[in-house]
């Protein structure tokens, strides 16, 4: 049953500010003041939690930012063993790489472990930082709104960390494997030598665009809620998004054999179809409170 007028005049009563103990009706200043103490306090967050990462930028720097271009990473020899034990022979193995960094300005490695701290931030405080945006859009929310989004920042949280670990351990490696390995006509004339910004770009890059890619299950929630998609929807061009996770995974993958791109295509797909079970959840939800409506 929708809500009734007497309960959402109890609900707005929750988003009104007080001035000398005099309730009101927040104005569009209001909002915009209690929007600068969220901005306020995220970007004190991402501050601290850089400061705390320069201190600690050399070891941060040898043991996790530069791991995933050395031959030792865990990564490399677990893929390799998982081969052994599957009787896969080499196919999971990557060929060693070897990835020197040019620095050629005066204050590159300044910049980079600037770019570092901040990056890092943003990765760590990023739950801190959908809090304070919930806290934000949550009293403009109905009671039902807020109950369909009840554990939101831990799902949201916990899909950005797989996605970023899945992103550093597994799509890091691949990527710089392939791209210090390819090499376009005389092999003797080309060096591959590139800057330490460009390395740690195409590292966040990596990290923070599956963190992202892993919120699809969560984004495919909400717009089913509001009806913009609808399982359907998704299962029909279900062929069509699996070629497009293929050929990612073949251009991602640095060797042409099936093992390495199933490797980085089954998470893909599973995403997708999590989204689909996702939806039908929603649609079927919908259904069942426009026939209590009724």
């Amino acid at each position: 049953m929708s809500t009734t007028t007497s309960e959402r005049k109890s609900f707005f009563k929750k988003i009104r500010g007080k001035d000398d103990g005099v309730p009101r009706e927040m104005t569009f200043l209001d909002h915009l003041e209690e929007l600068r103490w969220h901005i306020v306090r995220s970007a004190i967050a991402l501050v601290i939690a850089a400061i705390l990462i320069f201190i600690k930028i050399d070891w941060i720097f040898d043991n996790i930012i530069y791991a995933p271009a050395r031959q030792d990473f865990i990564t490399y020899s677990g893929l390799c063993n998982l081969g052994h034990k599957l009787h896969l022979g080499n196919s999971l193995c990557m060929p060693p790489v070897k990835i020197p960094l040019l620095i050629n300005t005066i204050g590159g490695s300044f910049t980079s472990a600037i770019n570092i701290c901040f990056m890092g931030a943003l990765i760590i405080a990023f739950p801190y930082l959908f809090w304070e945006l919930w806290k934000f859009i949550k009293p403009a929310l109905s009671p039902k709104e807020l109950k369909y989004a009840r554990g939101s920042i831990g799902w949201v949280s916990l899909c950005f960390f797989a996605g970023a670990a899945f992103g550093y351990y597994l799509l890091a490696p691949f990527t710089f494997n392939f791209l210090a390995s390819f090499k376009i006509g005389n092999l003797s004339s080309q060096t591959y030598l590139p800057s330490l910004e460009d390395y740690i770009d195409t590292l966040v890059n990596v990290i923070l665009g599956c963190g992202l890619a892993f919120e699809l299950p969560v984004l495919a929630y909400v717009l089913s809620k509001l009806g913009i998609i609808t399982p359907k929807f998704l299962a029909t061009y279900r062929k069509y998004a699996y070629v497009i996770i293929l050929i990612v995974a073949a251009v991602i993958t640095p060797s042409p054999d099936w093992t390495s791109q199933t490797i980085v295509a089954v998470p893909l797909i599973i995403l997708y179809e999590l989204s689909i079970f996702i939806s039908r959840r929603v649609a079927k939800q919908r259904a069942l409170d426009e026939k209590e409506w009724e």
